[in-house]
């Protein structure tokens, strides 16, 4: 979770840092409990005991106002 004690300002830097990287081409497998930044991905998986229980396709714009308002670049 790149986020998790991160006040909201480095949280927001260390997101762009991420994007960017994925911008590049690098490919990012990241854990978090935050639904905001969860959206940012091009796709989510959701587990529950170890298992899979959902995959989807993000939905970016669900959030990304709320990011944006936090600093993040979306």
């Amino acid at each position: 979770e790149p986020t998790g004690n991160l006040d909201s300002k480095n949280g927001n830097a260390v997101m762009d840092l991420m994007k960017e990287l994925h911008d590049e081409g690098a490919t990012i497998c990241m854990v978090t409990h935050d639904p905001r930044y969860a959206t940012v991905a091009d796709r989510s998986v959701h587990l529950f005991d170890g298992q899979v229980v959902d995959e989807e396709d993000a939905q970016r714009a669900e959030h990304a106002q709320e990011l944006e308002e936090s600093g993040f670049d979306v």
